[in-house]
């Protein structure tokens, strides 16, 4: 049965920086996306690889606008534009930052480095952490020997902490990790298909390459409010309120998978991976 947040969920969120909702979307649902998702000739063609430090390659497809797809009707479900809005610092509408459907592959789907999401969003100028909030869902099984999501529980309360670049990637400086390390607990966020995990946009995070002979896919969706502005973003959607549709549309319509007109990620174009010059004082391995 589809929830919404409860009130034990969003002082969890706050303590933690992040919270497990367990069967937020139903198996039957899960399989429709997944079946979609893993056959979508539009989400492969606008993949992007971004090495980690080992030269490992992490591959997402992310989209700003959303549409009507499988992945829209789940993004702009009443349950999770609700449950988002109890979380984010703000009275504002809901809005759609963007969203990217992660594809490790077995055996080869690279790592992420420690980061906050705020360490990439910081150069698109958004001014207010608070007011940005991502939602995983699982779309297979995610576990230590399929890299899992690992998170330092309660980091958000240490604010901004600079980044610089971790192969293709933002890393998170690891002298200010290894303190958090020694001070918070590691957790990794084993989850189910249907699972969600609701996590701050200061908290940090890290994932482990894919060694096993699993896939782990996921859908991560970001949002933000309406009053929080960002003065260095292309990009639209962050100001647009959500338009959103029934809980029951996702397995209601009859839809596919995107739009060969979706407004996807350039890695040209994104603020977060071009160098201002600071990045080269911090130091991420």
């Amino acid at each position: 049965m589809a929830q919404i947040l409860n009130d034990a969920d969003v002082k969890a969120f706050h303590k933690d920086g992040y919270v497990i909702v367990k069967n937020f979307f139903s198996k039957q649902e899960i399989d429709k996306l997944y079946s979609i998702a893993t056959g979508d000739a539009v989400v492969k063609e606008n993949a992007v690889d971004l090495n980690d430090q080992s030269g490992r390659k992490t591959k997402l497809t992310l989209w700003f606008t959303p549409g009507n797809d499988v992945y829209s009707m789940l993004l702009r479900s009443e349950r999770m534009v609700k449950s988002v809005g109890k979380l984010l610092d703000s009275d504002s509408p809901v809005c759609h930052f963007h969203t990217k459907l992660m594809q490790k592959e077995p055996r080869v789907g690279g790592a992420w480095e420690w980061h906050q999401d705020y360490g990439y969003w910081y150069k698109n100028q958004f001014l207010f952490p608070d007011q940005l909030v991502s939602v995983m869902i699982a779309l297979t099984e995610a576990n230590k020997a399929n890299g899992c999501l690992q998170v330092i529980k309660g980091s958000h309360k240490m604010g901004r902490v600079n980044h610089g670049f971790s192969g293709e990637q933002v890393g998170a400086d690891m002298t200010m990790v290894n303190n958090a390390l020694q001070t918070m607990e590691h957790v990794y966020v084993e989850i189910e298909p249907g699972d969600a995990l609701f996590f701050h946009s200061n908290i940090l995070h890290r994932s482990e390459a894919n060694l096993s002979d699993k896939p782990r896919w996921s859908l991560i969706s970001c949002y933000n409010s309406l009053s929080n502005h960002a003065y260095n973003d292309e990009s639209t959607s962050w100001r647009e309120p959500v338009k959103i549709v029934p809980d029951s549309a996702l397995m209601d319509a009859a839809i596919g998978g995107a739009s060969t007109d979706g407004d996807f990620l350039k890695k040209e174009k994104d603020p977060a991976l071009k160098e201002t010059g600071w990045e080269k004082e911090v130091a991420t391995s």
